[in-house]
């Protein structure tokens, strides 16, 4: 008696366990959670946790409710590669990152060959969508669309300049710089200077001293705000009257934290700012009534989750090779970046980067806006 009792219970047990196990599909956001990154971290957590709970709470997606995963691979590819296979354990099947395009493009490797869809809210290198693999997609611009704008903005308005080509390093960073020189160089303009730095560097005196000497009147950096905010503060305690132009990389207010008032008249590109979208308002005040401002990537993330559950939708099934077709073919999907349809690659049709300008706030705090 007791031993049928027992296999009743237990049976029990398991039909409800496969119920909840079959009523949850995995998804993972990854990004520099930690670091001298966890701002960009933050944003893309922020975002994608803020889409989860909204499609939750409206059913989910196919009739299972999302599980999100947090991966942190601090910007590091060694630890992107670490977090991609915990998630293939882990059972995930869509992932919405990396933020950086070293990081994404190793990463999206393990994901392809192990079922799992990768939609990036902000690698922007070229080759992370031009390998021909079947599960990669981005809500952001590329590298190349970035650079053309910059470059041409250079040959417009700074054609007289002495420019300085800085860079990281990086895929990103190295990426962009060379995407952005190429476009100057096309039209016209030649740089006085090229140069790498490392990432994690501190003290760029040498640097600065060697722009001195070229007569440097225009910096273009290909990096994150980490190292651009030192560059700026050093450059104007060592008298390099200077301005800064870069790309999406600096779009933190950690960057002014790190600049200080040097930041006045810094340049970068980016899209749109979908924040100033009137139907975003309520979720803009949402976000900010949490203490927390969803600039740069945050309604990227967003989107990226949406994009995701309206293919799904779409497919009828949230198996991720089906979902990956409906990307490709099913769109455009509404979300917050306004309606996205993609391409072969799985390159967004977006509206174009523009240019913004670092000025001082009402509260006498720095920020971003387009560049009038």
């Amino acid at each position: 008696m007791k031993k049928s009792l027992l296999s009743a219970v237990a049976l029990t047990a398991l039909v409800a366990f496969g119920g909840n196990a079959w009523a949850d599909v995995m998804f993972a956001v990854a990004g520099p959670i930690t670091g001298p990154n966890a701002a960009f971290g933050a944003q893309l957590q922020k975002g994608a946790e803020a889409a989860v709970a909204e499609i939750n709470a409206k059913g989910g997606i196919n009739g299972e409710q999302i599980k999100l995963e947090v991966g942190d691979d601090v910007s590091d590819p060694k630890q992107g590669i670490s977090v991609a296979n915990k998630f293939v354990g882990d059972g995930v099947k869509f992932v919405i990152g990396h933020f950086n395009s070293g990081v994404s493009i190793p990463a999206s490797e393990v994901y392809a060959e192990n079922n799992i869809v990768e939609i990036t809210p902000a690698a922007t290198n070229p080759k992370f969508t031009e390998r021909g693999l079947w599960n990669v997609f981005r809500t952001c611009g590329r590298d190349d669309q970035q650079g053309s704008i910059a470059g041409a903005y250079i040959a417009a308005n700074f054609k007289d300049a002495k420019v300085a080509v800085i860079h990281d390093k990086t895929p990103y960073g190295q990426g962009l710089a060379d995407e952005t020189k190429k476009a100057m160089n096309a039209a016209g303009i030649k740089e006085v200077m090229y140069e790498g730095v490392n990432v994690g560097d501190k003290d760029f005196s040498a640097l600065i001293a060697k722009m001195k000497e070229a007569g440097v009147t225009l910096i273009y950096w290909g990096g994150l705000h980490t190292e651009a905010g030192l560059i700026i503060r050093q450059s104007a305690d060592q008298g390099l009257k200077a301005p800064m132009m870069s790309g999406d990389g600096i779009v933190t207010d950690e960057l002014a934290a790190i600049a200080g008032d040097a930041v006045a008249g810094t340049l970068n590109t980016f899209g749109p700012d979908p924040r100033l979208i009137p139907a975003n308002k309520e979720l803009v005040e949402k976000f900010r009534a949490q203490g927390f401002e969803p600039e740069a990537y945050t309604l990227y993330a967003y989107a990226a989750v949406q994009v995701v559950a309206e293919a799904a939708a779409a497919a009828k099934t949230n198996d991720p090779q089906a979902v990956a077709k409906a990307m490709h073919e099913s769109g455009p999907f509404p979300t917050v970046l306004g309606d996205l349809a993609y391409d072969a690659k799985g390159d967004p049709k977006l509206p174009g980067y523009i240019m913004y300008e670092w000025k001082k706030k009402d509260d006498g705090k720095y920020s971003w806006f387009p560049k009038s």
